[in-house]
């Protein structure tokens, strides 16, 4: 009596009944390896990625280091034709020029408070009217986030005259609160997070936290912020940067007795013949903190939005 023929690709072992895998097809495993190493596997670029990368970061940082020598040389070096490109001898002079005749130190310090507090406000403030325009449901909604974004459209320059009236009624003139309660909110933090907040996080989380007895108030810290978390990130670095580079409202409302840095550097540009040594040393003070805090929380940021695009 004939027994069946093995099936296709398998070979039965003599005296076992068991059947066993037959050879692997030509050239299987190398398709294997190459599909495992492209979808779980590192992708490295070729010259002309590296090329390209290198050429970018070199135009980014050439102001950065034009700066730095430009601090560290004399004004009279820096009229030279050609002009220098190298450090020079008079860095931590000027430096030391710039902190002393700009009051550098009080500078940062307002700068830092008006920056973060501004920050905060708009994280803060941007992802609780995110959420109610994302996720919550009540009257003229859609005609109030439309008149937020008309907002953005407006020119802030129209709205300096009656600012600095309020202001002044209010006797805020040459005070911080007087930069940082007009910027606390704004409307592009609020479609920002409203537009994050619209696809990660579901809608049934929210139900499910309130079918748990919820309030609205625990439902916004256990379950809203979480999930905002790598926009909040985002939002936030990008509001202190702003902030601390603001120079236009602060100028109006701020003066040399009271500075941010932006305001504070305008106090060394002053005389017949300005020293830009000390102008250039005066910015990089002024840019120093912001690539202190780009350093120390740049990767956790990039993690946070790398985490926000997978779980979305």
């Amino acid at each position: 009596m004939k027994s069946d023929p093995a099936p296709a690709g398998r070979t039965t072992a003599p005296g076992s009944g068991g059947d066993r895998p037959g050879p692997t097809p030509r050239g299987g495993g190398k398709l294997s390896r190459g599909r495992a190493g492209s979808a779980g596997g590192q992708h490295h670029g070729g010259r002309l990625t590296y090329a390209v990368l290198i050429v970018v970061t070199v135009i980014a940082l050439f102001p950065l280091f034009w700066t730095a020598v430009a601090a560290s040389r004399n004004n009279t070096r820096l009229a030279e034709t050609p002009p220098p490109f190298w450090f020079g001898g008079n860095l931590f002079k000027n430096l030391e020029t710039a902190w002393t005749d700009a009051n550098m130190g009080l500078a940062l310090l307002n700068t830092t408070i008006v920056a973060g507090s501004i920050a905060a406000g708009t994280v803060l403030f941007g992802t609780i009217a995110g959420f109610a325009f994302a996720k919550l449901r009540f009257r003229f909604r859609n005609l109030l986030l439309m008149l937020t974004i008309g907002t953005m459209m407006v020119p802030p320059q129209l709205s300096v005259v009656p600012l600095f009236m309020a202001i002044a009624e209010l006797e805020w003139t040459n005070q911080l609160q007087a930069v940082i309660l007009p910027t606390l909110v704004s409307a592009f933090g609020v479609f920002f997070m409203r537009q994050y907040l619209l696809e990660a996080l579901p809608t049934e989380l929210i139900e499910a936290a309130r079918v748990d007895g919820a309030s609205s108030l625990r439902v916004l810290w256990h379950v809203v912020f979480p999930a905002a978390r790598p926009a909040m990130a985002v939002l936030g670095m990008l509001t202190f940067v702003m902030a601390w580079n603001d120079f236009f409202w602060p100028i109006i409302a701020l003066n040399q007795q009271n500075p941010t840095v932006q305001v504070a550097l305008t106090g060394l540009g002053r005389g017949y013949v300005p020293d830009q040594s000390v102008i250039m040393a005066g910015a990089l003070l002024g840019t120093l903190p912001l690539l202190l805090v780009l350093t120390v929380f740049g990767k956790q940021i990039v993690g946070g939005i790398m985490q926000g695009a997978v779980k979305g």
